[in-house]
């Protein structure tokens, strides 16, 4: 499962960044050529039109070359060294591995090209780029474009997929009723595992296994709306969280995802971290909040009642835990068993809610 999602994670990553690069290469294509008939002194032999167009082709298919290729470095340092580095340390390194990749991948060419006989006008030498005026505009553009591309999937990231685009279209900026789901995800044993590890081991701890939660999320179509200490809070549209059983299903990934990886935890902690989780769903009101630190804030009974769902893991010693209301929309046959526990009273609400423990 593990080698399928990370399959899954890297075929997206590639494709985003081959549309994004074919995309602002063509572009670089037509701001270079586009009315390059009307400077005087240059000649153009044909048509501008198909000038344009022929360098337009060129240019994406160069992107979508590029963009393979810096989707495989950003997938490896993702996976392998950006988690260990600040957020301007990474940028930087994967700006430099860019700038050396292009390099290359445009010396390569240059070798290919006259090795079948092509002049390309270019100098000689490995330095021949620092003596191109052409090439060092094009690498100024990609230079630019990696930033804008680093902005985005860094808004995405903090926004989720769908909620950037919402927030820029402005969206959410007076009050929106919206159908949702919420899961309250917390530690089983937190205050154990802390003094056992200490402050330092334990912050590391968490990171690990926010890490593997990370892993999954997108496969079950979830956005993380919050950490709070050793908790995570999720949700979904109802409509996608239903799907598939993805609100459920996603408990269960997430404890595939750990069990993968015991070993790692056992070895350097010492504990192997194990998850309870509280679900129910509504409807609720949803809108921007803040101006220094902007964020979509959520209001509503859904979430109190989540989280007072999930603190009653303990008592009921279940791993997750589900109102009835949202239970009866989710297909719980052949993927999972639920049992009715009964109705209780949660704090602070007047009424019995009925709730269901799911297992595998």
């Amino acid at each position: 499962m593990k080698s399928m999602t990370s399959l899954n994670s890297y075929l997206k990553q590639v494709a985003a960044s081959m549309l994004f690069w074919s995309i602002c290469l063509g572009f670089f294509a037509i701001f270079r050529y586009l009315g390059i008939d009307r400077i005087p002194n240059i000649e153009v032999n044909g048509s501008i039109s198909s000038l344009v167009l022929s360098n337009v082709i060129a240019m994406s298919v160069l992107g979508c070359v590029l963009g393979l290729v810096y989707a495989t470095i950003d997938y490896f340092l993702d996976e392998h060294i950006s988690k260990n580095l600040s957020l301007g340390a990474g940028l930087i390194s994967k700006t430099i591995i860019y700038f050396i990749v292009t390099i290359g991948l445009l010396r390569l060419a240059q070798i290919i090209a006259q090795r079948k006989g092509m002049e390309l006008n270019f100098e000689d030498g490995w330095l021949w780029w620092s003596k191109d005026e052409r090439f060092i505009a094009i690498l100024l553009y990609i230079m630019l474009c990696s930033f804008v591309f680093f902005l985005l999937k860094i808004a995405l990231e903090r926004f989720g997929k769908g909620v950037f685009v919402k927030i820029l279209l402005g969206r959410y900026r007076t009050h929106k009723e919206e159908k949702r789901i919420f899961m309250f995800l917390d530690l089983k044993d937190s205050t154990s595992i802390a003094e056992r590890l200490g402050h330092l081991k334990y912050s590391q701890f968490i990171q690990d296994c926010f890490h593997d939660l990370n892993r999954i999320v997108f496969k079950y179509e979830a956005e993380i709306y919050q950490y709070v200490g050793d908790e995570a809070v999720l949700t979904w549209t109802y409509a996608k969280g239903v799907m598939n059983n993805n609100c459920v299903e996603l408990f269960f990934g997430f404890e595939q995802e750990r069990q993968s990886r015991r070993d790692y935890y056992i070895e350097k902690y010492g504990v192997y971290p194990e998850f309870k989780a509280g679900l129910h769903g509504g409807a609720l009101m949803v809108a921007e909040v803040g101006f220094v630190k902007k964020e979509l804030a959520y209001h509503g009974d859904v979430i109190n009642t989540s989280a007072r769902i999930q603190a009653q893991c303990n008592n009921y010693n279940a791993a997750l835990l589900i109102s009835e209301r949202l239970i009866e929309d989710i297909n719980t046959e052949g993927h999972a068993t639920s049992n009715f526990l009964g109705s209780v009273f949660l704090k602070g609400k007047k009424k019995e809610v009925k709730i269901h423990a799911v297992i595998p």
